[in-house]
């Protein structure tokens, strides 16, 4: 009698996969930032709280440029979704350690906020 495991084997591969991609809980520190200036002028700090709000209030998304050089993107888990720009224009140009859910996806870093200080 042959017994098939190969059911059981996907049904392990399965799960695995989903606690591996399972939102873990973070603290990111670093400066918020509008996002094309990390990008198209590779900056590693804002210029000035000024010129982040400007670019935030023009539309431009800000992010949170960490320690290590990763860019977090602000996101909500709402539908539909929001700007987190609001959330993050107080804290435009300046350090902050923000704490929430991570989410990656295709080399990208997402963070759901769920609380966020500036650096003391």
């Amino acid at each position: 009698m042959r017994i098939c495991l190969l059911p059981v084997l996907l049904g392990a591969a399965v799960l695995l996969t989903a606690a591996a991609d399972a939102p873990k809980t973070a603290t990111i520190k670093g400066y918020v930032i509008d996002s094309a200036c990390t990008f198209t002028k590779n900056l590693k700090k804002p210029i000035s709280p000024d010129c982040a709000q400007a670019c935030a209030k023009a539309g431009s998304p800000l992010v949170i440029l960490s320690d290590n050089g990763s860019m977090y993107w602000p996101t909500t888990d709402a539908m539909p979704a929001t700007s987190q720009n609001e959330k993050l224009l107080p804290f435009a140009g300046k350090r902050v350690v923000a704490t929430g859910k991570v989410y990656e996806h295709g080399g990208s870093k997402a963070l759901l906020i769920e609380k966020i200080d500036a650096e003391k």
